[in-house]
Order: C-alpha cells, then structure tokens, then sequence
C-alpha cells in the first residue's frame, strides 16, 4: 500500500508567465478579462484585472478556475441541468460557465485557469494562450491524475 503520491506543481514563474500571456490574448481581441489562476487544491496563485474589465467578473473567473481544478475538465463540462444545484450547493464555487480550463503538463492535473469578462470565445482564447505560454496540455479530455 503506497502512503505518498509523487506531485507536481505550478510555480509562481509559470503563474506570472500565464497571467502575461492571457493579458496579451485579451488586449489582442480588444476585450479586458478578469483572469484567475488556482492550483490543483483550488488555492489561489495569481489573478489580474485588467483595467477595464468587469469587476464582478473576478468572482465567476475564480469559480471557472476551481470548478476546472476540481473536476479535472473544463467548466462547461458541468452537465446543464445540475449546474443550478452544484451553485447553489456551492456557494456559487462551481460554475458550468466558459472560460474554466485544467492546466495539466504531461497529463498531470496541476490547477486551473478561469478567465471572464467577455464573450466564451474570448474567455477560452485568453485561457488557451496562458496554457500555450507553459506547454501545458492543449488536450482537454479529463484524465484521472498518474
């Protein structure tokens, strides 16, 4: 029976590298995001509002970010009809909103990102380019962790 686990973890440089490049996506398609980074346990690691973004979109970035940690998949992955009852439940910490991806490197769930404030494309944009910035997996699929 094994009593450890081998893990990983994001860094504050891969953090910071993310946050940058997410900026850049949103500045490139013109929208301003609330972007929102949390590690694997949902624990925050770096956030940005961008001047001009929606500050009540701080709070729906952060739920993207856990509910992708927590469920391994993005945050549309929440089926429909239970996403009222998971919010409520929640305490609004879990969303089937867009914008919600895992980060995971070489299949190992390492956190999530959410992003908001603007259109789902554009949420998904931003977020795709800060997982592009690190090599994190383009895929996804959820996975079970190694």
């Amino acid at each position: 029976m094994e009593f450890t686990a081998r893990t990983r973890i994001l860094t504050h440089r891969a953090t910071l590298k993310m946050l940058d490049a997410a900026v850049e996506a949103a500045e490139a398609s013109g929208q301003p995001q609330c972007i929102v980074i949390v590690d694997a346990s949902g624990e925050l690691l770096g956030e940005i509002r961008m001047t001009g973004s929606k500050f009540l979109s701080r709070r729906s970035a952060r739920a993207k970010a856990r509910t992708a940690s927590s469920t391994g998949a993005p945050s549309t992955a929440v089926p429909e009809a239970a996403r009222p009852h998971i919010a409520a439940a929640t305490g609004g910490e879990v969303t089937g909103l867009a914008g919600g991806l895992p980060i995971r490197i070489d299949g190992m769930l390492l956190g999530g990102i959410g992003v908001g404030s603007g259109s789902p494309e554009q949420d998904l944009t931003a977020a795709r380019a800060a997982l592009a910035a690190i090599g994190a997996d383009a895929d996804q699929t959820p996975k079970r962790n190694p």
